[in-house]
């Protein structure tokens, strides 16, 4: 089921990263939260704004123990911005079905036959047609869908998947290989098979084919943050950590 909450949400890239930035790796998630109430880190003039934005980033960034201290040690460890941009975007999307769908199921369609223009009408059309076969909770009114449509075609913007102020295109692929890395190792968790997480469906994420796909795994294997072996059928790849934390750690030590 699709729910609204891209309304209240957006991309809030710089307040993810200033959570991230002052994530206490030792306290446990509610103490920290506590204190980014206690301290307003995000600046807001507003209780209630400050308590949605950490509702968000508990169903974004906060969904373990070990992803939550793979960002934090990221961003602490002055991981490249771009790459932080795309692993946030990838969360963001997991965690709002409508949100990731909707690049899924339309943009990377639209990726795959050459259309470039995305126009609200576009992405209207299909919240309506979703409606109408019961994807919603409800009958979502002319209102929320106008609302919807807008915050995620801004949401989509600033995470850099489309471009333009008023007049939104898609934008060109752009994945860093230390992201696609972190990534890869993200998705191996879930995915044992080789075979299989070339062609896992989250990388339709960042509108890649499985041969780009295996592209960035040889590029990431060049630079020494993964091995990737291929030999017919049979994918083998393995990673230089054993945890996700470990991974993060490792990418954050690597020259820039």
């Amino acid at each position: 089921m699709y729910t609204s909450k891209i309304i209240k949400a957006g991309a809030l890239l710089a307040d993810a990263k200033t959570m991230l930035a002052h994530w206490d790796e030792a306290a446990s998630v509610s103490d920290n939260l506590h204190r980014f109430r206690q301290e307003n880190i995000f600046g807001k003039a507003s209780r209630s704004r400050i308590e949605d934005i950490l509702a968000i980033f508990r169903q974004r960034y906060l969904i373990s123990e070990p992803v939550i201290k793979s960002l934090a040690r990221l961003v602490q460890g002055n991981f490249p911005a771009k790459a932080l941009d795309r692993i946030l975007y990838f969360f963001a999307a997991q965690a709002d079905p409508l949100l990731h769908d909707i690049v899924t199921e339309v943009l990377a369609h639209f990726h795959a036959i050459g259309k470039v223009d995305v126009t609200p009408e576009d992405i209207r059309a299909v919240l309506t047609r979703w409606a109408n076969e019961g994807k919603m909770p409800g009958q979502w009114s002319e209102n929320t869908l106008v609302r919807a449509t807008r915050e995620l075609l801004s949401t989509l913007r600033d995470f850099d998947i489309l471009q333009g102020a008023v007049h939104k295109r898609l934008a060109p692929v752009y994945l860093p290989v230390e992201a696609f890395a972190y990534l890869a190792f993200y998705l191996r968790q879930r995915q044992p098979s080789g075979e299989r997480l070339l062609d896992d469906p989250e990388w339709q994420l960042f509108f890649l084919a499985r041969h780009a796909v295996e592209r960035f795994f040889l590029e990431a294997h060049q630079h020494h943050l993964l091995e990737y072996r291929a030999a017919g059928s049979i994918i083998r790849i393995t990673f230089p950590a054993t945890s996700i934390e470990e991974y993060a750690y490792a990418l954050t030590q690597r020259p820039h």
